[in-house]
């Protein structure tokens, strides 16, 4: 059974993005997949520097978060989209998971190797959609294998009910559509 570690890049209470997220991992569970979602917002941690990191270590919440890179074997990944780039958050946190922890660590260990299904959503025209090219070379770059399939929600302020589930039934299968595709990738 794969494992998927699905989170968005958000901080934000009521992210739209961590409800899309949701939704993608129902997909990916009705295929088999075991799915752990979890909030960035449960991980505080500091802005990356190499000063910090070698005078106060690794953040106790960096070290849980890599872990559960570890103990996955994919990532479904929200990205909101900030000034058309993924963000901050998101970049940092991958920053942190990346970082060796020993001299027997390989470097980017916890990360590469994995494939990733990349979704987005926004308030805006575009959905976040010009985040995902940003996400896709970045998580590239760190070795992960992005699925081709990727879906971006337009108008996400207008797309949920206050359960979180969108209103549009075709849009919800074509986010659970992701989440299926990465369980059987």
């Amino acid at each position: 059974m794969k494992k998927i570690l699905a989170f968005s890049g958000s901080l934000r209470a009521g992210s739209y993005n961590q409800k899309l997220v949701k939704i993608a991992a129902a997909g990916a569970r009705e295929a088999g997949a075991e799915v752990t979602v979890v909030s960035l917002s449960d991980f505080p941690l500091p802005v990356f520097d190499e000063d910090f990191e070698k005078a106060e270590g690794k953040p106790e919440a960096a070290k849980k978060l890599k872990q559960l890179f570890y103990d996955h074997d994919a990532l479904l990944i929200a990205s909101p989209e900030y000034n058309s780039m993924i963000t901050g958050a998101l970049k940092n946190a991958i920053d942190w998971v990346s970082r060796v922890d020993s001299e027997t660590e390989q470097p980017l260990s916890a990360i590469s190797g994995k494939t990733a299904a990349i979704i987005s959503a926004s308030p805006g025209g575009y959905g976040g959609s010009r985040s995902l090219g940003f996400l896709r070379q970045f998580l590239g770059n760190t070795k992960v294998t992005v699925l081709d399939h990727e879906f971006s929600l337009p108008k996400a302020h207008e797309a949920f009910a206050d359960d979180g589930n969108l209103l549009d039934a075709d849009k919800t299968n074509e986010v659970k559509a992701v989440g299926r595709l990465l369980a059987e990738a």
